[in-house]
C-alpha cells in the first residue's frame, strides 16, 4: 500500500470534521474572542481553511516562505462569512486530495522547509509536515472552536463520537 492510500483516509476524515465545525461558524460572532490575548473566532476558522490549503503546497514545492525577501508577507485570510469559508476550504481540500493522491512515496520522504524572510524555521519530511502542520494543526484549532462554540452557545457536532448536543452518526 503507498503512502498516499494510508493517508487519505485520515485526510478525509479530519477534512470531514474540519467542515463539520465550520459550517456552524456563528457570522455574528466572528470578533468574539475569550480573552483579550486569545484569537477570534474568526481568525481560528480562518486559519482553519488556510491549514487545508497548506496541504498542496508543501507537496507541491520544497519551501514556503512566510515573509520572502523583497516580496509580500503571508496573511491569514479574513473571510467574513460562512458561504465563503466553506467554499475557500472545500477548494483548498480538493486540491490538497488531489495532491496527496498524485504524490509518490519517495516524494513524502523528501525534506520541505519553512522560512522566514530567507532563514528556516524547520525543515522535516513532507509526510511529517502533513501529519503534524496539517493534520494535527487542525485538530488543535477545532480544538479551540469547539471550547468558543461551547461558551457561544453554539451546537458542537460530534467529531470523534457524539457530543453533549448531537448524537453521532
Amino acid at each position: 500500500m503507498t503512502i498516499a492510500a494510508m493517508l487519505l483516509p485520515e485526510f478525509d476524515q479530519e477534512m470531514a470534521a474540519t467542515r463539520k465545525m465550520l459550517e456552524r461558524v456563528p457570522e455574528d460572532k466572528l470578533d468574539w474572542r475569550v480573552h483579550e490575548k486569545s484569537n477570534t473566532i474568526g481568525w481560528v476558522a480562518n486559519h482553519l481553511i488556510e491549514i487545508a490549503g497548506w496541504t498542496g503546497g508543501t507537496l507541491t514545492a520544497t519551501e514556503w516562505d512566510l515573509n520572502p525577501p523583497g516580496g509580500p508577507k503571508y496573511e491569514t485570510p479574513n473571510l467574513r462569512t460562512r458561504a465563503e469559508m466553506l467554499a475557500q476550504f472545500d477548494q483548498f481540500v480538493a486540491e490538497g486530495r488531489a495532491a496527496i493522491e498524485q504524490t509518490d512515496d519517495a516524494a513524502f520522504g523528501e525534506n520541505w522547509s519553512l522560512l522566514d524572510n530567507g532563514t528556516v524555521l524547520f525543515t522535516m519530511p513532507r509526510l511529517v509536515v502533513i501529519r503534524s502542520f496539517v493534520l494535527n494543526h487542525s485538530i488543535h484549532h477545532r480544538g479551540h472552536l469547539c471550547v468558543y462554540y461551547r461558551l457561544n452557545d453554539v451546537s458542537v457536532p460530534p467529531l470523534y463520537g457524539p457530543s453533549a448536543d448531537e448524537a453521532w452518526g
